[in-house]
């Protein structure tokens, strides 16, 4: 508890004497008598003030030895703050902020204000007090702060309540009481005050005889020597029971004895006699609790003790358990679980009991520390029952974990085991087939024709494919021996072994196909060259046919023709006698002399064909010579008819005069060109000769007129031959441009016949690859035909520009207009060729495509019907590996066959005139598409269905091995006595019994209902099934059995196993109850009282309803452990101590419980007063409100209203 200490500025004249200054009147300092009297009390204060300051000195000195250190003068010392500091920091026991280092008056005043900012943390009161009047010395209030820490840190805490009205007083009142008890019967000692009560010296010598008689002689003590009653009482004290002196006898020994020095010298009494008596009362009681807690010390150390080696043995038995390197064999697993078998039944046990006896330890040892009023043992962070729980449960999962792990390495080795002999029997299949396959391409039946090899090629590629499919069940062994391997199996050489014979005989069958491939490629390679040697054959027998003909020809360019045919005829042999020179060639690789090399028939016969070929070949050469030369001969004849035709044609030509085509026009022009050269030439000539004329004419000839008329009619003529010359040149130029327009237009007819022979071309390509090069053709004419318009447009430009008459305007005009109706038909033609051209593209990429994924549905549905589902799980997982590969190929043509559709769906809507084959092709597509997908769907349900079979059978070996494991668990438990040591170990074996045969029962009703699904959709396979069904229900039926002798073996124990059983219950509730009451909740609110009133109160009835089975238990307990027999048995000493633990619980229970009801009680009462105090408050705060009004009423209404309420 904490008082705020409030002191005022300290005045030395207070006290004794001070109702002289009460009376004084001042009269203006006249009187001398006032003077004197004045000055008399300010001697008293002064004296006063010296005793103070010498007794709060050393008051201070006897606290600060304790840190070697001391004070000479209080008010000079306590300056620098520092020794202020320290004191407090003695009397709190509290570390204060480190002082400021300096001797500066800035540095004192900070240590002062560290000192007096801790008192006010203290809630002391300073008024009036700063740290510049400590530092400055001030004499009064430097008293006064040591006044002030005297009753903060030594008289605060004095307190003493009166029985009678429970009211605790001051704490100096509690002093002076404490006095007055303490010297109450002492002869002339009546202690009333701290100031004359204490100065004949009787009242401290008599505080020191109540305490110790021994050490004062009081009844020598005169009341009249009060120095020497005072000196002995300060020597005593400060020599025999080390109190300091820190008054003096003259000091004390005066008229009116300072108060507060005396009250600090006696608290020096009080605490010393009070710390004695505190003393002296625990020593009494540490006679009784030595025993007690060295009994509980050896209790503790065998707790630790025991504990530690539990712990210590479980630790290195969970590291033991933990550990999984297993032999490596069946044989040495089964004995590592022998061994655990004895671990669990023979080692384990006792450790068991033996932590049973440790929870009783410590359950004792609470229960004797709680009855003590000690505080119970808490074990150790480590060492606690839940720390043991928890090790015994860490115990209990490595025991599991490692039985779990023994378990699976039995069942990984008898996999092995199984693993190992399918291996052997898979290879044993496997090397059969392949030997048998080695006899079987050893082989070379080919045949002695190419369709008989051919025949016996697509047979080979048929063995490969078989023989390649194998692969996988020479990889699944390959497989098998790799994770027989991979799982360390201890005879994995012998397996490696015999997976080398089988690769082995796998390689070399793979060698022997690839020379039978080789031999069956040369063999065709034969009979293809002899094939090629008919082909030739029949083609030299064609041109024979051609070379012996009697047509030579009935006119030049029919000879001609024929000379070119049989040119081409030549041509024909040339290339057959490139094809003989091969044959021949390819035939001389058959003839090796190479006796070790592969010779697919008789060289005898290769020579004679050759020998044939050859001779054809020559004679075909022989008619070819003989014919070319009567040829040369008829074309010579024909060559002499054909220029004599043309000379006669040429006679006839040179007749006509005036030429009536381009050529001829163009012939005259030049002529004309020549004329006009001529008459150019000739013009100087004529000038000359008119010039002559002029000048006769000049010089006035005779003949001047004849002259004049003569030059004149030559000239006139002149130039009506140049007029002449120029209008036939006119009529020339425009005779060319006219007919060159015809010869242009000619050459667009004969360029337009033949793009039109292209584009009207019925051709739309054989194949796919054919209609690409015939549209890129067709792209070429197109785009020449577009570029051709400008040709047709400059046409058009040439006829505007001709001078021509009507009727040849008639006829440009008319030619023109066809030339324009070709071309537009041509366009026409051409866009019609195209789309012509793209759905033929369309449909032959229809077709392929529709050919590609019907003949692959065809190799899978070929596949699907060689799928079989095998007999064991690895078969069946490596089909179902091997058709997800094939669902994911479907997944792939499913693109293929959508793009099929999509073509055929473009091609109708174009209606291409194949309609109805497109439409054939996409239907049968679509259906045979349908029925692979069916066949698929069937046979992954057929799949799943054969690997769930597989499945269940392991499923049932697994549960009958989990049955006759917890068979042989029960039998271990026949040569159990039904002892007390028989029946705790049976209930023990059989505590987690009844879960696992929970989780058994439910694995068996799957099963039966796997079962039952099997049979529907595996006939074939019902009575295996009901065979394994049938199998696992007999065991099972024998556990139930053994189980069923187990429990009546428990139930012919009777009371015994009952006791046992209702012990573990009633610990178990006795520990939760005990918890419960053990709560240290404490209610806040009135509902919350009794809510917790009402639960303790239930706990009680629940505690009444138990007492009959405990007072039943502790008979029938008692009654088993005082039998002679069981004195030395473990198992009995256990019971023993576990029936006293509880009868020491029910006890302790109780006292928990009727503490726990009084602090409940007294909560209750509590939170009934608090409500009633707010009411109350809610009652009385609206007339304390009224009443704190000041309005008086000023009439009489106003008091009315006032009165009313």
């Amino acid at each position: 508890m904490t008082t705020d200490i409030s002191i005022v500025r300290w005045d030395p004249s207070q006290g004794p004497g001070n109702e002289y200054i009460d009376e004084y009147e001042y009269d203006g300092g006249n009187s001398s008598s006032r003077l004197f009297e004045r000055s008399r009390i300010k001697a008293l204060a002064e004296e006063r003030e010296s005793v103070q300051k010498k007794t709060f000195t050393k008051w201070v000195n006897s606290h600060l030895c304790r840190v070697n250190c001391r004070i000479a003068d209080l008010y000079v010392d306590m300056r620098d703050g520092k020794h202020l500091i320290k004191l407090l920091e003695v009397l709190s026991g509290e570390r204060l902020p480190k002082p400021t280092k300096g001797k500066m008056r800035i540095h004192c005043l900070e240590n002062v204000d560290k000192a007096l900012q801790f008192l006010r943390e203290q809630r002391v009161h300073l008024e009036n007090i700063g740290s510049h009047d400590i530092v400055d010395g001030n004499a009064s209030l430097n008293l006064g702060l040591i006044w002030t820490i005297i009753l903060r840190f030594q008289i605060q805490d004095i307190t003493i309540e009166e029985v009678d009205n429970k009211e605790t007083k001051s704490a100096k009142d509690a002093l002076l009481l404490w006095c007055q008890m303490k010297t109450a019967g002492y002869h002339n000692v009546n202690v009333r005050n701290f100031t004359t009560s204490w100065r004949d010296g009787l009242a401290f010598n008599a505080i020191i005889h109540k305490h110790r008689p021994d050490l004062v002689q009081f009844e020598k003590l005169s009341k009249t020597n009060a120095i020497h009653n005072l000196n002995n009482a300060f020597d005593v004290a400060e020599d025999k029971l080390g109190l300091a002196k820190l008054l003096d006898a003259e000091d004390v020994f005066v008229e009116h004895p300072d108060e507060k020095s005396i009250i600090t010298y006696v608290v020096t009494y009080y605490h010393y006699f009070s710390k004695l008596k505190q003393e002296t009362v625990q020593g009494k009681r540490i006679g009784k609790v030595v025993g007690i807690a060295m009994e509980n010390d050896k209790m503790v150390h065998d707790y630790e003790h025991f504990t530690s080696d539990l712990l210590k043995w479980i630790e290195t038995t969970i590291q033991s358990l933990g550990e999984r390197e297993f032999e490596n064999s069946l044989a040495g697993v089964q004995g590592q679980l022998a061994q655990f078998s004895n671990y669990r039944t023979i080692e384990k046990p006792p450790k068991f009991v033996e932590k049973g006896n440790l929870e009783v330890l410590l359950f004792t040892l609470q229960s004797k520390m709680r009855a003590n009023n000690q505080k119970p043992y808490t074990p150790k962070e480590g060492k606690m029952i839940s720390d043991i729980n928890k090790a015994w449960e860490r115990l209990e999962k490595a025991e599991h974990e490692r039985e779990l792990a023994l378990r699976e390495e039995l069942i990984r080795q008898e996999k092995l085991e199984q693993l190992a002999a399918r291996f052997d029997r898979k290879a044993s299949m496997r090397e059969t087939w392949l030997s048998e396959n080695q006899r079987l391409v050893s082989q070379d039946n080919f045949g002695f024709d190419l369709a008989a090899v051919e025949a016996a090629a697509k047979k080979h590629e048929a063995i490969e494919t078989d023989i390649f499919a194998y692969e996988e069940r020479v990889q699944a062994v390959v497989a098998v021996c790799d994770e027989l391997e991979s799982e360390r199996y201890h005879d994995v050489m012998r397996i490696l072994l015999r997976k080398d014979n089988v690769m082995r005989l796998w390689t070399y069958l793979l060698e022997l196909l690839r020379a039978r491939r080789m031999r069956l490629e040369i063999s065709l390679q034969l009979q293809q060259n002899f094939q090629e040697m008919l082909y030739i054959l029949d083609n030299m027998e064609e041109i024979k046919q051609l070379l012996m003909t009697d047509d030579y020809g009935k006119h030049l360019m029919g000879v001609e023709d024929l000379l070119q045919k049989h040119s081409l005829v030549e041509a024909d042999i040339n290339i057959l006698g490139e094809r003989v020179k091969v044959v021949v060639q390819n035939s001389q690789k058959f003839l090796s002399d190479d006796p070790e090399s592969y010779k697919p028939c008789d060289p005898e016969i290769i020579v004679s064909r050759v020998q044939q070929l050859e001779d054809a070949y020559a004679e075909l050469v022989r008619l070819a010579v003989e014919r070319r030369s009567r040829l040369e001969e008829s074309r010579k004849l024909w060559q002499f008819y054909w220029d004599t035709a043309d000379e006669e044609n040429w006679i006839k030509e040179k007749e006509q005069i005036v030429g009536h085509d381009l050529t001829t026009v163009n012939l005259m022009l030049s002529k004309h060109k020549a004329l006009e050269s001529e008459i150019t030439s000739h013009d100087p000539q004529l000038q000359n000769v008119a010039k002559v004329g002029s000048e006769l004419i000049t010089e006035g000839h005779f003949g001047a007129d004849r002259i004049k008329d003569r030059l004149k009619e030559i000239l006139n003529k002149w130039d009506h031959l140049l007029d002449l010359t120029k209008y036939r040149r006119q009529r020339l130029e425009n005779a060319v441009e006219y007919f060159q327009l015809f010869a242009d237009a000619d050459d667009v007819d004969n360029w337009m016949l033949d793009t039109l022979r292209i584009v009207s071309s019925e051709d739309v390509g054989r194949d796919e690859a054919n209609v690409q090069s015939l549209l890129k053709k067709h792209k070429d004419v197109a785009d020449e035909l577009k570029n051709y318009a400008e040709v047709i447009d400059a046409l058009h430009k040439q006829a505007e520009s001709l001078k021509l008459n009507e009727a040849e305007k008639a006829n440009v005009d008319k030619r023109l207009e066809a030339i324009d109706n070709r071309y537009k038909e041509l366009t026409e033609l051409a866009k019609l060729r195209k789309q012509r051209l793209l759905d033929a593209l369309s449909l032959y990429k229809l077709m392929s495509e529709a050919d590609g994924v019907e003949q692959w549905i065809k190799e899978k549905t070929k596949m699907l019907d060689t799928m079989t589902p095998g007999k064991d799980i690895e078969d069946v997982e490596i089909m179902k590996h091997r058709f997800e590969g094939f669902d994911k190929e479907m997944n792939a043509n499913a693109s293929r066959v959508a793009v099929v559709n999509q073509l055929a769906r473009q091609l109708l809507h174009v209606e291409h005139p194949n309609s109805d084959e497109i439409l054939e092709r996409q239907n049968h597509l679509n259906q045979e598409w349908s029925t692979l997908r069916e066949k698929a769907e069937a046979k992954m349900d057929d799949l799943k269905s054969a690997h769930g079979v597989q499945t269940f059978y392991i499923e049932c070996r697994e549960t009958i091995s989990w049955i006759e494991d917890k068979k042989r668990i029960l039998t271990e438990t026949d040569s159990l006595e039904m002892d007390l040591t028989g029946v705790m170990t049976l209930q023990r074996r059989l505590s987690g019994m009844d879960r696992d045969l929970a989780a058994i029962q439910a694995k068996l009703s799957s099963l039966e209902r796997e079962a039952n699904s099997i049979e529907d959709e595996h006939p074939e396979e019902a009575k295996i099934i009901r065979e394994r069904i049938a199998q696992i229900e007999l065991i099972w039926e024998q556990l139930t059995q053994m189980l069923k002798e187990r429990d009546s073996k428990l139930e012919e124990a009777g009371d015994l196993h009952r006791f046992l059983r209702d012990l573990d219950h009633f610990q178990t509730w006795l520990t939760k109850t005990q918890t419960d009451v053990a709560s240290e909740d404490t209610p806040t609110s009135l509902p919350e009282a009794e809510k917790l009133l009402n639960q303790h109160q239930s706990i009680r009835e629940e505690i009444d309803n138990y007492t009959e089975d405990y007072k039943n238990m502790m008979e029938y307990g008692e009654r088993l452990t005082t039998e002679g027999s069981t004195s030395d048995d473990p198992q009995y000493m256990f019971l023993r101590e576990r029936l006293n633990a509880l009868k020491d619980g029910w006890e302790e229970l109780h006292q928990m419980w009727e503490n726990r009801q009084v602090l409940l009680s007294q909560s209750l009462d509590q939170q009934l007063f608090n409500r009633d105090a707010r009411q109350t408050e809610v009652l009385l705060s609206p007339a304390e409100h009224f009443l704190s009004k000041d309005d008086t009423p000023v009439n009489l209404e106003q008091l009315k209203t006032v009165e009313a309420p």
